[in-house]
């Protein structure tokens, strides 16, 4: 590698949720005009997000197809456990490209797959008792366990709110990292001690993860990058993938 290039490393993360919507006496998802063509809201954007990320097309500079991708090898990720049971029943091959999509993410990471755990019901945890928190961290993390076959090392907290009661259980149950939002942190200092640095106005340097310890444990805490995320998801940015990734670049700080 020439001494003029530098090696830069990027997480791209996709929460991918919805609520049940199933009728509670019928046990199915009413017809819903306003998603028409088809059937309901989780049908419409099961076809236009999470299936077709498991095809997606990469074209050249003639917008010709050179490769199809299933996208979910390649980012973080995480599904909220209502979607999954919906979409195991209503797209089973969907569902199965995703599960596969991590075991592949696996082999190329050293063990480490691409999928994150969910809080159960999508609850914000700082504002349940200590055993609602307990049992939606519990049931997120079983859940991930039957299926995708294996221990979740990370989980995405609903509107990824969280206090240090939260913190406490998430460790006690065996979590590693989360993702929070930079507006989250309040203050950070260097892991061998130091003075703490305000970062209450949105500055903490999003490009490094944190560690938060809480009694004898601690849990890693990865901060996104706000202004990005708000433009992929309420200004259109993915639709052109030059835009996003030119936006990426301009993200990465001169020093890093």
């Amino acid at each position: 590698m020439s001494e003029s290039v530098k090696e830069r490393y990027l997480i791209i993360h996709g929460h991918f949720y919805q609520p049940p919507r199933e009728d509670p006496w019928s046990g199915v998802i009413d017809r819903q005009d306003s998603a028409y063509p088809h059937h309901d809201w989780n049908a419409r954007i099961n076809a236009e997000c999470y299936a077709a990320n498991t095809d997606a097309r990469t074209l050249d500079n003639h917008g010709r197809i050179r490769r199809i991708v299933n996208n979910y090898v390649h980012i973080s990720h995480n599904f909220g456990p209502t979607l999954l049971s919906w979409m195991e029943k209503q797209d089973p091959e969907t569902y199965a490209r995703i599960i596969a999509a991590d075991r592949l993410s696996m082999a190329a990471n050293d063990g480490h797959g691409n999928a994150l755990a969910q809080v159960y019901n999508h609850v914000i945890l700082p504002l349940a008792n200590t055993r609602d928190k307990r049992t939606q961290i519990l049931w997120g993390l079983a859940d991930f366990r039957a299926r995708y076959g294996r221990e979740a090392e990370g989980m995405w907290l609903s509107e990824t709110a969280v206090n240090l009661d939260t913190v406490k259980i998430l460790i006690e149950c065996g979590v590693h990292f989360i993702v929070l939002s930079p507006t989250q942190a309040e203050a950070v200092r260097p892991l061998k001690g130091g003075e703490w640095q305000d970062v209450s106005n949105n500055s903490v340097d999003t490009s490094a993860p944190y560690l938060v310890k809480c009694g004898e444990g601690s849990l890693a805490v990865f901060f996104y990058d706000m202004d990005i995320s708000k433009s992929v998801g309420f200004e259109h940015l993915l639709t052109s993938a030059d835009n996003f990734r030119n936006r990426i670049i301009a993200a990465y700080r001169d020093e890093a």
